[in-house]
């Protein structure tokens, strides 16, 4: 013979069974349009997402710069499911912590420009790597003005 517990428990069982079945039979499948992806490729990286560069201990927006930022903010806007990481970096001289703060500013201030263009600012990173990833190792001016940039990297949206 069962016990009342076992009973109880095999009872409980059942209308779990039943709820689950009822409320299974009341979902609705629907399918749900995936939504548009930004895909970035090779020729609109190289187009649009070009290093913009700084003046040696700088951190302004030189005017040669100004269309590339232009550029960017007309295609992230087109975007807007497509976030932007910036990276500040800098050349070799000066101490780390120095070129970590340099960087930053960099970074930060080709933010703020592109919020002025129209992009919204929670779309919007920035790092700063100093001088700890360098384009190019040489200790030349040429070497060194490739290096005082701000890289963009795109995160797509899902």
């Amino acid at each position: 013979m069962m016990s009342e517990e076992t009973q109880q428990q095999e009872s409980i069982s059942m209308q779990k069974e039943q709820i689950s079945e009822q409320e299974m039979a009341s979902i609705k499948t629907t399918e749900v349009e995936e939504p548009q992806v930004a895909r970035l490729t090779e020729k609109e990286k190289e187009e649009i997402f070009k290093d913009i560069h700084f003046d040696f201990d700088k951190y302004d927006i030189r005017d040669e710069d100004k269309p590339t930022l232009k550029r960017i903010a007309d295609w992230l806007i087109e975007h807007p499911d497509v976030k932007l990481i910036i990276e500040g970096h800098c050349d070799e001289r000066g101490t780390n912590e120095y070129n970590l703060g340099l960087g930053d500013k960099r970074a930060s201030t080709t933010k703020q420009y592109l919020v002025t263009l129209g992009v919204s600012m929670d779309r919007i990173q920035t790092v700063s790597y100093g001088e700890e990833r360098p384009l190019c190792t040489e200790h030349t001016e040429e070497c060194w003005q490739l290096n005082r940039r701000a890289h963009f990297v795109v995160i797509e949206g899902k």
